[in-house]
């Protein structure tokens, strides 16, 4: 059980606060309720563009990193479809520093043509180097675009093409930044070995003093049901076939999302796992498989992904992932089998509460999604679900007409095939 403590500034700021002595260390997490499905479909990548640009120094503090080293600091930053995290660990007695970094890059960032010209080469870079020129690293803008079709989150965090971020004017930016990068659209966690009352107060003074700033509004995207099996062949040069499948699944708060997550552990959750004992044990067809859910504050995806061996076509390794979900829809998994995955589960649940700096970030996660205490409750659910509950959803969110599938198939030395443009 983590206990915390909950405010809100009259700003908007939501100030989370969990006191934690066992540790003379503090963390600050700050998150901001934007990812890329914050963004325009002219306009993607910007979202994770000010994770970068985040680090460009601030009115009062020109360099981040130099005073919070000087503080015994670290950080790091992460974004995806609906968020971005900002989380520093230090030395609780140095809390003040962290704090007044994180406000004042909040308050005035460093957004100028000089340094959003440098942090645009870098998301450039990194655009080329995890998208282009690594095998498989377009997989996901066409997953994306082939799973949906109306939301945002139809093309990755990235971006959908690196001329967006190249080609972004200081206009755009700045106007990206007052819009999202605010005390009303923000979380502060702070965790570890603080008082309460000191937080409050110190975070007050600090932040307190900030423009909340317009709330964006979140706007609900109804995706069509699918009634047929959708399929999309992409070949490059890379050196394995490999499949891509994916279902359609509810948001991250729904029910049936913790009885799905327990599913994709029955299929593909170590190496007892079903697919991986049957189709890269048994059967020998795979050499690499996964299961998994996207876990999205909107609607998500369960996630099958899976290489053939090379005499292996990707259709008969796609039949055979089909054999098995047919299983689950057919038959009751066992007891032992959906305690197994249970047990599992419990244990990385714990050791994340291990690091103060993860329960930061989970706070300020399940904060976001609009229920925190999920954070103490949802170890109950995930007890609760039963082989009866396995079968009901894989029968209700695993049928075959259902599934988008992406064929990434190898070419040997043919040209990688150029990602789609925006206007496709």
């Amino acid at each position: 059980m983590i206990q915390y403590q909950r405010y809100v500034l009259p700003n908007g700021l939501r100030l989370i606060v969990h006191e934690d002595h066992s540790t003379p260390m503090a963390a600050v997490s700050v998150q901001y309720d934007v990812g890329s499905r914050n963004e325009s479909p002219d306009r993607t990548g910007f979202a994770h563009l000010f994770e970068h640009l985040m680090f460009s120094g601030s009115k009062n503090a020109p360099n981040y990193d130099e005073p919070l080293q000087m503080a015994g600091g670290e950080n790091n930053a992460f974004t995806n479809n609906d968020l971005t995290n900002f989380y520093v660990s230090l030395p609780a007695k140095n809390l003040d520093t962290a704090l007044w970094l994180e406000a004042d890059r909040m308050a005035d960032l460093n957004i100028n043509e000089e340094s959003l010209s440098v942090q645009q080469k870098v998301v450039v870079e990194e655009f080329k180097e995890t998208c282009l020129n690594e095998p498989y690293g377009d997989a996901w803008h066409h997953l994306s675009a082939l799973a949906y079709k109306e939301h945002p989150y139809r093309w990755p965090t990235i971006g959908l093409t690196p001329e967006h971020i190249s080609e972004a004017s200081l206009e755009d930016v700045r106007s990206f930044y007052e819009r999202f990068y605010h005390a009303g659209n923000a979380i502060v966690v702070v965790a570890g070995d603080v008082t309460t009352e000191e937080v409050y107060r110190k975070v007050l003074k600090y932040f307190g003093h900030l423009p909340s700033g317009k709330t964006p509004e979140r706007i609900a995207y109804a995706e069509a049901p699918t009634s047929k099996a959708q399929h999309e062949l992409v070949e490059a040069r890379v050196a394995l076939d490999s499949l891509y499948m994916t279902f359609a699944m509810p948001h991250r708060t729904h029910p049936d999302f913790f009885v799905i997550d327990l599913l994709t552990d029955v299929l593909a959750e170590g190496p007892s796992s079903r697919l991986y004992r049957r189709l890269l044990k048994e059967q020998e067809l795979a050499t690499t498989i996964d299961a998994y859910v996207t876990g999205t504050h909107d609607a998500g995806l369960v996630v099958i992904e899976a290489k053939p061996r090379e005499d292996v076509s990707l259709e008969t390794l796609e039949e055979a992932i089909l054999l098995q979900l047919e299983e689950l829809r057919n038959e009751l998994v066992p007891g032992l089998e959906l305690e197994k995955v249970k047990n599992k589960l419990d244990s990385s649940m714990a050791f994340s509460e291990l690091s103060i700096v993860n329960k930061a970030i989970n706070l300020a996660f399940y904060e976001g999604i609009g229920d925190i205490e999920l954070i103490n409750t949802e170890e109950t659910i995930y007890a609760k679900v039963s082989t009866e509950d396995l079968q009901r959803v894989a029968q209700q969110y695993l049928k075959p007409e259902q599934r988008k599938c992406l064929h990434y198939k190898s070419l040997g030395e043919v040209e990688r095939l150029p990602l789609p443009t925006a206007s496709e």
